[in-house]
C-alpha cells in the first residue's frame, strides 16, 4: 500500500520560514518523481514545485520561485519543501504527490498517481 505522509505545517507569521516533509512508503522511490501542490479555500489545486523526469532539474510555480526549494533524500524516501519569506497568500493545504517516470508533465495534477493527505500552512500578516 502506497502512503505519502506530509508533516511540518502550522501557523506562522509572514516573513518566516517553514519546512515541510513528505515520507513515502510502499513504492519504489527512484521510479517516481515527486512534486508539491497547494490548495487554498475556494481555489483550484496549484502547482508549487517538482522534480524533472531525470530528477536533476527542479521546477517552481511563479508565485513561489526564489522563495521555495524542493529537495529529496532518496535514502529516507522523503521529499522536502523549504519555504522562506512566507506570505499570507501562501496559506493553503500543501500536498505532496508522486508521478511515475513518463507519467506526464510535472505541473499537471492528473500526472500524479499518488497523493498525501495534506498539511495546513497558515501565514498571518
Amino acid at each position: 500500500q502506497v502512503q505519502l505522509v506530509e508533516s511540518g505545517g502550522g501557523l506562522v507569521q509572514a516573513g518566516v520560514s517553514l519546512s515541510l516533509s513528505c515520507a513515502a512508503s510502499g513504492l519504489t522511490f527512484s521510479s517516481y518523481r515527486m512534486g508539491w501542490f497547494r490548495q487554498a479555500p475556494g481555489k483550484e489545486r496549484e502547482f508549487v514545485a517538482a522534480f524533472s523526469l531525470t530528477g536533476s532539474v527542479t521546477y517552481y510555480g511563479d508565485s513561489v520561485k526564489g522563495r521555495f526549494t524542493i529537495s529529496r533524500d532518496n535514502a529516507k524516501n522523503t521529499v522536502y519543501l523549504q519555504m522562506n519569506n512566507l506570505k499570507p497568500e501562501d496559506t493553503a493545504v500543501y500536498y505532496c504527490a508522486a508521478r511515475a517516470i513518463g507519467g506526464g508533465v510535472y505541473y499537471y495534477t492528473g500526472s500524479y498517481r499518488y497523493w498525501g493527505q495534506g498539511t495546513q500552512v497558515t501565514v498571518s500578516s
